[in-house]
């Protein structure tokens, strides 16, 4: 770097070599500003989506798990009220879903989009 002063073109440095050396620091800005990027990206979705399909599994598996809980703590509903147990496991499912919609409506990005304003 001690030699990049215009002293440089009146000891013989070529031009191509010049052209050369700013084409490979533009290669280099250009793999760093976008597939970088692009990487880090991809790895954000991908954990992203593997973690919220294991908490979705482990979702599923709680529910059904109160279900069970609930047909066996209760067995006097085996008679006209055994679908007491589904109906209070559908209603956990939908507060479940509403509680995940609205996470996802009021999320980071919008609290962002607040502090840019």
């Amino acid at each position: 770097m001690k030699n990049l002063s215009w002293r440089r073109f009146l000891r013989g440095a070529s031009l191509q070599r010049d052209f050369e050396e700013l084409r490979t620091i533009a290669i280099r800005y250009i793999k760093e500003e976008t597939i970088k990027p692009v990487k880090e990206l991809g790895r954000f979705v991908l954990w992203g989506s593997l973690g919220s399909l294991f908490v979705g599994f482990g979702v599923v598996l709680l529910l059904i798990g109160s279900l069970r809980y609930l047909q066996w703590q209760f067995p006097v509903l085996d008679g006209s009220l055994s679908w007491l147990p589904y109906v209070i496991v559908a209603v956990l499912s939908l507060i479940v879903i509403a509680l995940t919609a609205w996470r996802i409506v009021s999320g980071t990005a919008k609290r962002r989009l607040k502090a840019t304003k």
